[in-house]
C-alpha cells in the first residue's frame, strides 16, 4: 500500500479549504480534537472497575478421603 507523500497532502489540504473555507478548519481540527480526547477518556473510563463494583470470591475446598 502506498504512502502519503507531499503532493497527496497538499491536494487533500486544497480540497478541505474548498469545501469548509479557511475560516472553518480550525474550528473543524479543534472539534475533532476534543471528539478524540472524550473517546480515549471513555475508553479509559470504560476499563477501570469502580471498586463497588469489585467483588472478592473465595473457595474452599475439602480434603476427601481416598480409598
Amino acid at each position: 500500500m502506498p504512502t502519503l507523500g507531499g503532493p497527496e497532502l497538499i491536494i487533500i489540504l486544497v480540497i478541505f479549504i474548498l469545501l469548509f473555507g479557511a475560516k472553518k478548519l480550525p474550528e473543524l481540527g479543534s472539534s475533532v480534537g476534543k471528539s478524540i480526547k472524550n473517546f480515549k477518556r471513555g475508553v479509559d473510563e470504560g476499563q477501570e472497575v469502580p471498586e463497588d463494583e469489585r467483588q472478592t470470591t473465595t473457595t474452599t475446598t475439602t480434603p476427601r478421603d481416598v480409598p
